[in-house]
């Protein structure tokens, strides 16, 4: 076991390493014939607040033979102290180094993660390059496994991961552990394991050709499908303090520009019976006093009105917060506002996301002009003085008149609250996040907007708020985002760039290093990209702001998320033709998928 006694009182907030939470799960090594290390490239906070990590970790050690333990970055003060005093990254249940685990499962929630991923690896002393994992004599490390949803394209991580889960991971996961137990004990090479892994649906082996793509695993009934009965509950505060239950999976809205929209298909829901059982059992095992609905679209739940029946009944009775995170503007009425009077009314978070009509029908948004004001109109007539809206810059077509639009709908906004008349003043936030155009979508094909034109258009919408004392603009980094569409664009080539990279976290002193945390704007130096694409002669502008033909070879074209190429390239000709598509429930749009919402 790893002693950190003598780090802790140097580091800032040293309960993210301890572990000893309540509802954490302890076993006896000896016990156990397979231990795993659920690796999330992110802090304690971050990762302990993500709720497939919540299920996963229960889920896997629901089974007595196998023990899941967590495993977080650490903040470089902590790295520091780590590598200065040879302590390897370790699983904070038994406090020993995963290097000694079996199988470390990563999860891809978010591209500029990828570095953390080999800081990681390397901090557990533990190769970072497949290649010289593979050839290492007299040595068996642990397979490195990776799945989430930036696995729809895991091209650019090649050089580093074993094996890719592709698709949702309930019932795989167990699958793939018990094969590898299986062979563990019968002694079983790993190209063996590897043979036998490519076989199982939803798992991409890397290095083992297929001649058909990789099928993404789902889960067909949410209602029967595992879900913890209770979530560890963090020292440290986390970045979402409460439980958290899933009401659907999928979206049956087609926003064109929406990556989990569509490789989260088909659309499925729990019963409110089954959503209000895990409510309660969450809240007595943990004690928070608020519960959060997660999915992409809560309130196209087919008996929405129902379910927060049943859900209010209970949290008013115990003085539970309700969050409703994923609300849709134009499903916020007065039947839906009475049933959630009672939760404290902070803000309402809406995404008209263009700021006209013509806009919002380019990206298949299916919400009116109308439709955004009556829902602001029911959230002030109800109590509430602030909302949040979201908007994207550099949106396929959009023109100087669509970014006006925005200054234009917020100014009608304001307008509508002081007409219901509440007595505070109104507060609106509004967030302008540059346009990524992701795979498996519709505008998988677009370029991103360049550099200029992005702070052109920046410069643009914060001319016409800039008297507007009572608004507050916040507006995502170009350099974040252009990263962002290239590693989620990019081919095996992007692997050197990454390895690259993380090279440069080192001086020539090979003791100095900087924060792998590329997703914190704190610690995210951009120059170390520019160096590295300039290194491995990669042009990362051809890759983020050049539009791909529709018979280009993707390379993410080996994986097939149930989408068809055909929908994606009728529904991208129907945005640049300005036309909409009805939602899922209102007529099948043919995306391919067999599974369908008119079965709910």
């Amino acid at each position: 076991m790893i002693n950190i006694d003598n780090m802790l009182l140097k580091v800032q907030k040293p309960a993210r390493y301890t572990g000893g939470e309540v509802n954490s799960i302890v076993k006896d090594a000896k016990e156990v014939s397979l231990r795993i290390a659920f690796c999330f490239p992110d802090t304690y906070e971050i990762g302990m607040s993500h709720l497939g990590a919540k299920i996963l970790y229960s889920l896997i050690n629901s089974r007595s033979e196998y023990w899941c333990e967590r495993c977080f970055m650490p903040l470089p003060d902590m790295e520091m102290l780590m590598r200065e005093n040879s302590v390897p990254l370790y699983g904070i249940e038994s406090m020993e180094p995963i290097a000694d685990f079996d199988i470390l499962a990563f999860t891809l929630q978010y591209e500029l993660s990828y570095t953390t991923i080999l800081a990681m690896l390397d901090l557990a002393g533990i190769p970072v390059l497949k290649s010289e994992r593979d050839a290492a004599v007299g040595v068996s490390y642990p397979i490195v496994i990776a799945g989430g949803p930036c696995a729809c394209n895991p091209m650019p991580l090649c050089d580093f991961i074993d094996i890719f889960v592709i698709g949702e991971g309930e019932e795989v996961t167990l699958e793939l552990l018990d094969l590898f137990d299986k062979c563990k004990k019968s002694a079983t090479l790993r190209d063996e394991f590897y043979a036998e892994a490519a076989k199982i649906e939803g798992v991409y082996v890397n290095g083992l050709t297929s001649r058909n793509p990789v099928k993404k695993r789902i889960v067909a009934d949410l209602d029967s499908i595992f879900f913890p009965e209770s979530f560890i509950v963090p020292f440290v505060e986390a970045v979402h303090e409460r439980a958290v239950t899933e009401v659907l999976r999928g979206c049956i809205r087609g926003c064109r520009f929406c990556q989990a929209g569509f490789i989260c298909r088909p659309y499925r829901e729990k019963s409110g019976a089954k959503i209000l059982n895990e409510t309660v059992s969450l809240c007595e095992s943990t004690g928070y006093d608020e519960v959060s609905l997660c999915s992409l679209s809560t309130s196209d739940h087919s008996d929405i009105e129902g379910l927060l029946t049943k859900l209010t009944d209970y949290t008013d009775k115990n003085s539970i917060n309700l969050a409703f995170p994923s609300l849709r503007i134009d499903k916020f009425n007065e039947e839906v506002l009475r049933r959630i009077k009672s939760v404290r009314k902070s803000s309402l978070t809406f995404a008209p996301e263009a700021g006209t009509q013509r806009l919002r029908d380019v990206i298949n948004k299916n919400i009116t002009e109308e439709e955004i004001l009556e829902g602001c109109r029911v959230a002030f007539s109800g109590g509430y003085s602030s909302v949040k809206l979201y908007f994207m810059l550099g949106l396929p077509t959009e023109t100087d008149e669509d970014i006006v639009g925005i200054y234009t709908l917020t100014e009608k906004i304001m307008r509508l609250y002081k007409e219901c008349g509440p007595n505070r003043g109104i507060s609106v936030s509004i967030s302008l996040a540059t346009f990524v155009p992701k795979p498996f979508t519709p505008f998988q094909y677009e370029p991103m907007i360049s550099r200029d034109e992005a702070d052109r258009r920046q410069k643009l919408i914060l001319s016409l708020f800039r008297e507007k004392r009572k608004v507050k603009l916040s507006r995502s980094a170009y350099n974040t985002s252009f990263l962002e569409a290239v590693l989620a664009r990019g081919d095996s080539r992007l692997g050197r760039v990454i390895y690259s990279v993380y090279k440069s976290r080192r001086d020539s002193s090979n003791k100095s290093i900087s924060s792998a945390l590329d997703s914190w704007d704190d610690y995210f130096d951009f120059s170390k990209w520019e160096s590295a694409f300039n290194e491995c002669k990669v042009d990362p502008v051809d890759i983020a702001n050049r539009r791909r033909d529709y018979d280009e070879p993707l390379p993410w074209g080996g994986f097939d998320m149930l989408i068809s190429a055909e929908h994606l390239i009728r529904e991208n000709k129907r945005a640049h033709q300005g036309e909409v598509t009805p939602n899922c429930r209102e007529s099948c749009s043919g995306c391919g998928v067999n599974l369908c919402v008119r079965d709910f």
